[in-house]
């Protein structure tokens, strides 16, 4: 178990990726909020714990990767990277903005730290596959992260990607899944039900973990096994869809809605609460 002061700094940060995910959304008046704020703890830890990475090297050939498979959830990607020192924070304000780099959608080539410029649903895994897949072939020691949406797992190339890291026994590979059980048309479990997802990975060949999501103590007991085991890795990780601004919780309409600017107040205010409560 982490000591209290690095966890609490973990939720510190987290918080502030929270706040970055909310400015950023309020300031492009579009987004998708709800996912990036479930993942926002996940997130979190890969780049401030996890990860072998240098925001001053970005490209170092030996770096970790990741890849954001459900790329709609670009604001977390851009407010972690921001807070991780890849670029200044202040840029945040302009997403989606017409002359930023920071877009809807991650681009590879204009984002200091994007590792897999992404977006279309079901192909950022197989990316990652790709890279994992590379590591073996030239002998690099480097782990490849995919974040998957829950409703993203309903595309077949999802699992064709699965299939294919098991027969490659990519043990490099771990795929974690920001299961908020609420994608844009609804609840999962009533738009085409993806459960069980975890006996579905095992099925697949994946050693599983099922674990809170929003949970840092969780997040690190099942990061610690990675690079553990003879196969790839799939965190079934538990959120809650807009977590830490209450009235987006749970709450689909957040899926891809922008604050107004009493809602972006009211946020911000109930996240600089939580941050100094800390």
């Amino acid at each position: 178990m982490m000591k209290i002061d690095e966890k609490q700094n973990l939720q510190k940060i987290a918080t502030k990726v929270r706040m970055g995910v909310i400015e950023g959304v309020y300031n492009a008046k579009s987004g998708h909020p709800g996912g990036s704020l479930s993942s926002a703890d996940i997130m979190t830890y890969l780049y401030f714990k996890q990860m072998n990475i240098d925001p001053a090297n970005p490209k170092a050939e030996k770096r970790d990767r990741l890849v954001l498979s459900k790329g709609h959830a670009a604001p977390v990607l851009y407010s972690v990277l921001a807070h991780r020192g890849y670029f200044d924070v202040e840029l945040l304000k302009t997403l989606r903005h017409v002359d930023s780099i920071l877009q809807g959608h991650p681009d590879m080539k204009k984002i200091p730290g994007v590792d897999m410029s992404s977006g279309s649903l079901g192909q950022g895994v197989s990316a990652a596959v790709g890279m994992a897949l590379s590591a073996k072939h030239f002998g690099d020691d480097y782990k490849v992260y995919a974040l998957l949406g829950d409703g993203e797992i309903e595309e077949g190339q999802v699992w064709e990607a699965a299939m294919f890291a098991s027969h490659k026994k990519l043990n490099n590979l771990t795929v974690i899944v920001d299961n908020n059980n609420l994608q844009i048309d609804g609840s999962i479990d009533e738009v085409n039900s993806p459960y069980p997802i975890d006996e579905k990975f095992k099925a697949f060949g994946f050693e599983v973990a099922v674990i809170n999501g929003n949970d840092m103590d969780e997040i690190d007991a099942a990061m610690q096994k990675v690079g553990t085991f003879d196969k790839p890795y799939a965190i079934i990780a538990n959120t809650v869809k807009g977590k830490g601004v209450s009235f987006m919780e749970n709450q689909v309409g957040w899926h891809g809605s922008a604050p107004n600017e009493e809602q972006y107040n009211a946020a911000m205010a109930e996240l600089e609460s939580a941050l100094a409560a800390l």
